[in-house]
């Protein structure tokens, strides 16, 4: 099950207690291994074995199956087979009056007497061995009665019986293993689900990946620990290419569904076996269950059952696991029924046919309606009533009216879905949002109605990262508006197609949005056209059209506080991107902000957000959400990643961002820079030494010729070109982010290009070159009034060599300390402190401050060259022992990454005979032997 080893999961205890019971001379004679289907008996029980057979023990193994309770005594027969097998490489002689021919015709002649002194004597005659028994819950009553009846003295004989046995086993069968359990001198080991720590630790093993937090949640949630639901479950969503993998970590898919069992599967035949009634009866309880117990009389009546057949199905399920019976208010009486797996419970339900799904989930809403009937209540005013599960009320409600579609009213059902819909929080559930909204729209039949229930369904599309469906409702709202949608509604609708074209990274489309004659041929107000185009403009960073458009309509959308607020920020985008930041620093006071719906607040505050944070303006960014009333953690994902980037809580940002890049929801803003999420990515691996992660990132989200600039994805690009020590690769990659920035009039965000192309132009020796870099950071820097841009303006100063004023080196880069101290920002001061000491320009003692720094975020590597500094400023390194750990660990992440000797002296900036020195003293600590044993200990969490 767990695809890489045979050790179990969460089973210590349990092992360390069956080899003591069945080590010890003294022991019990019969032990019973107890578990729901699925929990791991067989694998346990195989584990057992295979302990035994390591010590010497002879071990001999038994399977029952379904069907063996047809063969009376067969399990008796087998056990002798067993206990008379000789040892491999003995002669074994059949002979006719030995005790296997003599089972044999007892078998026959069902003579159970015979049978029990036969089985007595072959465990008391018998030589040495453990025999296994796996699944006794399908033997045979016969047998299971023989076993029962017998004496299991301790220490008689070195025969030992391990016998598995499902806790819930087939009616009729359970009874007779449950009398084992109370057989004197037997023992009875539990196999509990696992835990959730366990779980997870199954998921990644399973899947060769981390799960997140998520994934391994929703798992627990579906299975309940189940081992063998969790490989069902597991298999479902791996074949239906749900699980997205990135940096060695395992995502479920935005728009992934709970997969359905196969016929095959153990829980699915588990039910199938019990036959026609049950079979009808789970499927309606896994429709009906959460009525409590009005969904038996609902049962009967929907499957035509009379009640009493109703409840011995009931209680066949019960028996054999599949539903939990759950107590009263009183504590006595059923209150009601239950899946013991929700994952079964939903294959159930879904092995329904829609219109069986359909009449049952009517049932219920008849039921779920009936006390709101009376007049004066509203739809949506009372919770759920009588519903087992009360906190999920409200969703069971909206999922069984969506499935009942037109059985029900379809103006109720229209108003509670739709309100059931907006009261769900952004990002909880957001497929389970568009299934209602979807069957709103199905069943809305009046055309003022219609449109705004579109407008809900493409917002929910948007959100479930559905793009077709919400730019296919966002077109159809555009050509065919309804008469109760006004001009700020079209206005929404025309910014919400063209986002969704953003996020799938169409850029011929967008092309074509961003052209009058698109607009020009639909029936919408001239706000909706203006502001469509802008945004579409914006996003192709052709952002002097989008000033000029803007400018030239501005009494078009300049009317009112909701008409100018969307036009206004994209005006203030286009002037930041061509560095002119006056409009921007106006739009961030969102004057017309308690005029506006929180939603559209919220818009434009992720999309000024993004934009401030591209240049790292975070005390700017800051300011905006104080003004705006929003906390970070209701941003969108993108600006949270951003938000942990700049502050250095790199951990989180990571987890956010392989989130994001695994499910490519790579949302776009109008910023001046789309590429924003890989771009901060690849900056965090390069820090932490993962050069060749940090090149594929890059690599994976490249947008092709013509696309709009990406100044920070080439920025990080170069700088892994620099570290490998490619420095003609690096200007390449420079001059063609320059290049398309200067196409598309873009002076913003490039302040980081001409800062790298400074310091590799300097280490080529083209100072000429250095110094005009030096100089056009010097014109971004007056001109934006940028911090961000003073700084790298400042360190440029101190690397490019001045003749005219050689003493102004060692001014700036105090300066830039001075500077980087009120911003703030851990990254960014820990590398201008380990600059300026390394220069001499402020006292070697901040080295320390920067080492401390850099461990804080994690950046492996920049932590390894100030422990190259302090040596060189002959401080002590604090902490040697974990000096070298971390010495280890980062050499071992450089050989994981498939780098060269050659090229981790370049990016460690050693020499080639230092890197085989420091290999070898990594092969004798570890133990390890080559680099693939390092590669393989990397990958998975084990070096």
């Amino acid at each position: 099950m767990d695809r890489t080893d045979r050790r179990l999961l969460d089973r210590e205890h349990e092992s360390e207690q069956i080899d003591a019971l069945l080590g010890a001379p003294q022991g019990p004679r019969l032990v019973l291994v107890r578990g729901e289907p699925g929990v791991g008996r067989s694998a346990f029980l195989h584990a057992t074995g295979e302990r035994l057979g390591a010590r010497g023990a002879a071990v001999r193994t038994v399977l029952c199956v379904s069907g063996d309770g047809e063969r009376p005594l067969l399990l008796v027969l087998r056990l002798i087979m067993a206990l008379e097998e000789r040892p491999s490489g003995t002669e074994q002689r059949p002979s006719a009056q030995g005790p296997v021919a003599r089972a044999l015709l007892a078998v026959d002649q069902r003579d159970q007497a015979a049978m029990e002194a036969l089985l007595r004597t072959a465990l008391t005659r018998g030589a040495p061995v453990a025999v296994l028994v796996d699944d006794v819950q399908h033997a045979d009553p016969d047998s299971l009665d023989v076993l029962s009846r017998m004496e299991w003295p301790r220490g008689a004989a070195g025969v030992r019986l391990v016998m598995s046995a499902a806790r819930h086993a087939v009616p009729g069968g359970a009874g007779a293993v449950d009398r084992l359990d109370g057989v004197e001198g037997a023992r009875t080991i539990v196999l509990s689900p696992l835990g959730a720590h366990d779980i997870t630790a199954l998921a990644a093993r399973w899947l060769r990946a981390e799960p997140d937090a998520a994934l391994a949640g929703r798992t627990a949630e579906l299975t309940r620990g189940v081992p063998g639901a969790v490989d069902a479950l597991l298999t479902g969503w791996t074949r239906r290419g749900d699980i997205r993998i990135a940096d060695g970590h395992a995502f479920l898919g935005v728009r992934a569904q709970v997969p359905v069992l196969p016929d095959d599967d153990r829980f699915v035949a588990a039910l199938d076996r019990l036959g026609g009634p049950s079979r009808a009866v789970a499927a309606a309880l896994s429709v009906l269950g959460s009525l409590g117990p009005v969904a038996l009389e609902l049962t009967a009546v929907r499957t035509g059952l009379s009640p009493a057949a109703v409840g011995d199905a009931v209680r066949s399920l019960v028996e054999a696991g599949i539903v939990d019976e759950l107590p009263g208010p009183d504590g006595t009486a059923a209150g009601g029924w239950a899946f013991r797996l929700p994952l079964t419970a939903h294959t159930v339900r879904e092995r329904l046919s829609p219109v069986e799904r359909g009449r049952l989930s009517a049932a219920a809403v008849e039921v779920l309606w009936k006390p709101t009937d009376s007049p004066g209540t509203g739809p949506a005013t009372l919770p759920a009533p009588g519903l087992l599960d009360e906190t999920n009320g409200p969703a069971y409600r909206a999922d069984r009216i969506a499935e009942a579609g037109s059985l029900v009213d379809r103006e109720r059902a229209v108003a509670e879905l739709t309100a059931a819909a907006r009261r769900m929080r952004p990002g909880t559930d957001d497929g389970r949002v568009l299934r209602w909204l979807r069957s709103a729209r199905d069943l809305t039949e009046h055309a003022d109605a219609r449109d705004r229930v579109l407008q809900q369904y493409a917002a929910a599309a948007y959100l479930a990262c559905d793009y077709p469906t919400g730019r296919a409702v966002g077109e159809l709202l555009l050509r065919d508006p309804g008469p109760t949608l006004d001009e700020l509604d079209l206005q929404e609708a025309a910014c919400l197609v063209v986002a969704v074209t953003a996020n799938q990274r169409d850029w011929p489309t967008m092309s074509r949005l961003a052209t009058a004659h698109w607009w020009d041929g639909l029936p919408v107000p001239v706000l909706a056209k203006v502001t469509g185009r802008a945004l579409a403009l914006c996003h192709l960073s052709r952002w002097q059209e989008t000033a000029e458009l803007l400018e030239r309509t501005e009494e078009v959308w300049n009317t009112s506080p909701r008409a100018r607020v969307t036009p206004a920020i994209f005006h203030a985008m286009a002037e930041l991107a061509m560095g002119r930041p006056e409009r921007c620093r106006r739009a961030l006071a969102m004057t017309d902000a308690p005029e506006l719906p929180p939603g559209k607040v919220y818009s434009l505050t992720g999309g000024l957000f993004d934009d401030l944070l591209t240049s790292y303006d975070l005390d700017s960014a800051r300011t905006l959400l104080e003004t705006t009333g929003l906390p970070v953690d209701v941003l969108p994902p993108l600006s949270r990643f951003l938000y942990d980037h700049v502050t250095g809580r790199w951990d989180r940002a990571l987890e956010s961002a392989r989130r994001l890049l695994a499910n490519s929801e790579v949302y776009s803003t109008p910023v001046s820079d789309s590429s924003l999420l890989p771009a901060r990515t690849a900056a965090v691996l390069l820090a932490q030494g993962r050069v060749t992660s940090a090149l594929q990132t890059v690599e994976d989200m490249r947008a092709p010729d013509g696309s709009p600039p990406q100044c920070a994805l080439h920025a990080s690009e170069a700088e892994a070109r620099m570290l490998l020590g490619d420095l003609d690769a690096a200007e390449r990659t420079l001059r063609h982010g320059l290049g398309t920035a200067r196409a598309h009039g873009q002076v913003y965000g490039t302040d980081e290009l001409w800062a790298l192309l400074a310091e590799t132009t300097t280490r080529l020796g083209r100072a000429a070159e250095a110094s005009a870099c030096r100089e056009h950071l010097q014109r971004i820097a007056d001109r934006t009034g940028n911090d961000r841009s003073a700084l790298l303006h400042l360190l440029v100063s101190a690397r490019v060599p001045r003749p005219d004023a050689p003493d102004t080196a060692r001014r700036d880069l105090r300066e830039a300390v001075d500077l980087a101290r009120v911003r703030g920002l851990p990254f960014e001061t820990a590398t201008t402190l380990l600059t300026a000491a390394t220069a001499g320009a402020v006292p070697a003692g901040l080295l320390h401050e920067a080492y401390e720094l850099f461990g804080t975020i994690g950046a492996a590597l920049w932590r390894h060259h100030t422990r190259t500094a302090l040596r060189a400023a002959r401080l002590p390194v604090p902490d040697r022992k974990r000096t070298t750990v971390e010495n280890d660990h980062l050499l071992a992440t450089l050989i994981a990454e498939g780098l060269t000797n050659h090229e981790i002296a370049c990016v460690l900036r050693l020499n080639e005979d230092a890197v085989a020195q420091r290999l070898s003293r990594l092969f004798s600590r570890t133990g390890l032997r080559s680099r693939t044993e390092v590669v393989t200990a990397v990958l998975t969490g084990s070096f």
